[in-house]
């Protein structure tokens, strides 16, 4: 079974992008799965199951989504092949765009659009940095200086992956997508496989539900700002 990870931050278009990948693919032979990571709610698996698409959706709710990805990534592979699948697409959000949810030997895509701003890539983490294509989306709302100066700056965060210019209206860029998949590793199994970056880390007072503030209700790993002038 081929496995891609597509991350993104909210609202960037990857259901309505994936959804036209996904059909490319079954209309290509694939038989085409899906799991949908979200934080507390989506209706991203009635769009896939429209397609006739295997899907299964995973809420974190209070958890940290990253964390819940990994602890249910394997299961994931486990359904995947117990469906026999052919693809199985991971769809999760960066909420907190420090997210790390690519996998070592496993493609990993990050969709990012023009509308975030152009120094918007150089604020995303490893799941920009670390993807191995990065798709862009909204291209055809702004002007083609904008398009050129935010693929300089995606560039700039992750010169090794090509980009892709995407339309989940249109299925500009689908092909492409599609085309890479086709040709991802197959993967068995996730045991003894590496995110490609660690977790954000936080294990404190207000991880197991503190809601008051202050300095004697926190404990764990805590960091603290610095307000010294440093004139």
């Amino acid at each position: 079974m081929r496995l891609v990870t597509v991350a993104g931050p909210p609202s960037v278009g990857k259901t309505s992008l994936f959804i036209k990948v996904a059909a490319r693919l079954r209309d290509d032979g694939a038989h085409v799965g899906v799991v949908k990571f979200d934080a507390l709610s989506t209706t991203d698996d009635a769009a896939y199951a429209a397609l006739g698409l295997p899907v299964r959706v995973g809420l974190s709710g209070g958890l940290c989504p990253d964390h819940y990805f990994v602890s249910n990534i394997d299961d994931c592979v486990a359904w995947g092949h117990g469906n026999g699948l052919d693809v199985l697409i991971i769809e999760t959000a960066g909420l907190c765009n420090r997210c790390s949810p690519h996998i070592k030997g496993v493609l990993a895509i990050c969709v990012v659009d023009n509308l975030a701003g152009i120094h918007t890539p150089r604020k995303i983490g490893p799941m920009l940095r670390l993807a191995d294509v990065v798709a862009i989306t909204k291209g055809d709302i702004v002007s083609q200086a904008e398009r050129e100066v935010f693929a300089y700056n995606v560039r700039l965060a992750n010169p090794r992956a090509p980009v892709v210019w995407c339309n989940g209206i249109t299925g500009q860029g689908a092909m492409d997508l599609a085309f890479r998949i086709d040709a991802a590793p197959r993967i068995d199994t996730l045991e003894h496989h590496h995110l490609r970056f660690s977790m954000p880390s936080a294990a404190c007072s207000y991880c197991v539900g503190e809601t008051a503030i202050g300095e004697t209700y926190q404990r764990g790993n805590v960091r603290k700002m610095s307000f010294e002038d440093s004139r």
